[in-house]
């Protein structure tokens, strides 16, 4: 089959939930059969979200061949279990630094660089996927940042324009957009989608379907209305409402007949609506799941999207043992000793977050020492596997100026640091471990029990600074092991506890590696661990 390309767009506002739509479009095309992928477009000029401030972008999501991206990517792989790669994330500033450096190197053969046609055919060239050639997809579903009238996506909208006409029946565009209910007039106001479709339309796109994002359940008489005034079939009109779930959300897709209407749109046979049984069942396991397990998250940003691929893994794990993961953000600046009792008081488990600098790390230490101490479940994630350590290395080695030289360089017992051959790298982000390395487990090891015995798994990394293994011997010796190898290069990647009921660092981020259907081992023996702790208390 001729591949297939779907470009949803969104108007009105932002965060209406593109991304959910996507992904929810792409499983259940997948769930027909089609092989999927989906890709993120981002109108703003950053190469990619590594730099950004978790506050303005959430979350930073990293691919298994070690691309910074947009978060969006996360809500892919969670729903669909496809690998994104950086072919999946693509950003005006890398159109514009590749178009550039072909001008430089003297490509365009002395001609005028414009927007159009050298953005928007590069823009087009990643589209279509043409450095993938060897792919055999069936469906490419392409999600573009940003709300339709934004100068920044002008160059998107028109590569998506000119790809309508090339691609003609292999092309399908989906437009998300609000329809808010003012309380005061109590009503529905579809004014605010037919402005968003006529601006679309202004820039040369007709949109095939509309999804309406709503807090009220839209009746077929304000449906009729839309699709009348923006020229759109009924059937091709559908809502999406909040749910109680994000994971909901396919499965209302499917009942109002999105994947149906897409099929028709391109001119592919519907067929049978397919059971999705693995994720109906998932689903009733989360109805089912009421009785509340508290989790502290010990982190330096209160924002929901900052932990995103953390709390979904938490969330999802907490289903498949049949509770509900009650997530509590404890913010590690505002963590003393004398307060640390009474912040992490009622929680089952404790989770040190990942981070970069300095903020906030005398906290997550004191919060490592309160769990180890009170032998209360403990799961540390790249730099809070490293408070960890350093906890450990001041507070039962006598090491008191431990550090990492990331936050001290001066510091003499230098239990995280760099590796040699990364200290000369100037370019911010040269000196990180990015994407999916191998790690060995250690037999018998809580972990090598959690993972079901296997002794090789890989899993992704973002961070710069590691154990020093000129200590590992000492923390061996008294009582933090070290249960997990990279092969190639010896670094340590796990550390464990085995007196404590669940006392575990990992330097990599399994969090993103937890899918719907296939929720992280780690999370699960952690959620595990909670759960026994308080069934004895």
């Amino acid at each position: 089959m001729e591949t297939k390309f779907i470009f949803v767009t969104g108007g009105v506002v932002s965060s209406l939930g593109k991304g959910i739509i996507s992904a929810s479009i792409g499983k259940l095309l997948q769930a027909r059969g089609y092989k999927v992928t989906i890709q993120k477009f981002d109108p703003y000029i950053n190469i990619d979200p590594g730099t950004l401030n978790p506050y303005e972008h959430g979350e930073c999501y990293v691919t298994f061949d070690g691309m910074e991206t947009d978060l969006d990517l996360g809500h892919y792989e969670r729903f669909t279990g496809i690998h994104t790669t950086r072919h999946n994330s693509i950003t005006t500033g890398r159109i514009y630094k590749t178009v550039i450096d072909r001008e430089r190197h003297g490509d365009y053969l002395g001609k005028t660089i414009q927007v159009v046609p050298h953005i928007t055919d590069e823009i087009k060239r990643c589209m279509l996927r043409e450095d993938e050639k060897d792919e055999q997809l069936d469906f490419v579903i392409t999600e573009v940042g940003g709300t339709i009238g934004d100068i920044e996506s002008a160059p998107f909208m028109e590569a998506i324009r000119q790809l309508r006409w090339q691609l003609g029946r292999n092309a399908v565009c989906v437009h998300l957009t609000y329809v808010p209910y003012l309380k005061a007039a109590e009503e529905l106001k579809t004014k605010p989608t037919q402005h968003s479709v006529k601006e679309l339309q202004s820039m040369g796109i007709q949109p095939d379907i509309l999804v309406l994002r709503t807090e009220r359940h839209l009746d077929d008489a304000l449906r009729m209305k839309v699709a009348s005034f923006c020229n759109v079939d009924l059937e091709c009109v559908v809502q999406s409402e909040d749910m109680p779930s994000i994971y909901e959300v396919p499965v209302s897709m499917q009942r109002q007949g999105l994947d149906a209407a897409i099929l028709r749109k391109i001119g592919i046979p519907v067929g049978e609506t397919p059971a999705m049984q693995r994720w109906h069942d998932f689903l009733d396991k989360q109805r089912h799941a009421t009785r509340e397990e508290h989790i502290g998250l010990v982190g330096k940003y209160n924002l929901q999207d900052a932990y995103k691929s953390i709390r979904e893994s938490l969330n999802l794990a907490g289903i498949y043992n049949d509770v509900k993961v009650k997530l509590h953000f404890i913010n590690s600046e505002e963590i003393t000793r004398e307060n640390v009792a009474e912040r992490l008081d009622g929680m089952a488990g404790i989770v040190i977050c990942p981070g970069f600098g300095q903020r906030g790390i005398e906290g997550k230490i004191i919060a490592a020492e309160y769990g180890r101490t009170h032998d209360i479940p403990t799961f540390g994630i790249c730099l809070g596997m490293q408070m960890m350590v350093i906890e450990f290395a001041r507070n039962v080695l006598g090491y008191a100026d431990a550090n990492s030289s990331e936050m001290d360089a001066t510091t003499p017992h230098n239990v995280i640091d760099m590796m040699e051959e990364q200290k000369n790298i100037t370019q911010m982000g040269g000196t990180m471990r990015l994407g999916a390395y191998d790690c060995e487990l250690a037999k018998g090891s809580r972990v090598w029990e959690a993972y079901g015995g296997t002794t090789l798994v890989k899993e992704r990394h973002r961070h710069r600074y590691e154990f020093n293994d000129r200590y590992q011997a000492e923390y061996e010796s008294n009582g933090m092991k070290c249960v997990g190898f990279n092969p190639d290069s010896h670094l340590v990647e796990i550390v464990e506890m085995p007196s404590l009921r669940w006392y575990i660092g990992t330097q990599f981020h399994p969090e993103y590696s937890s899918t719907v259907l296939h929720p992280h081992p780690l999370f699960m023996s952690f959620v595990k661990a909670c759960i026994d702790g308080t069934a004895q208390a």
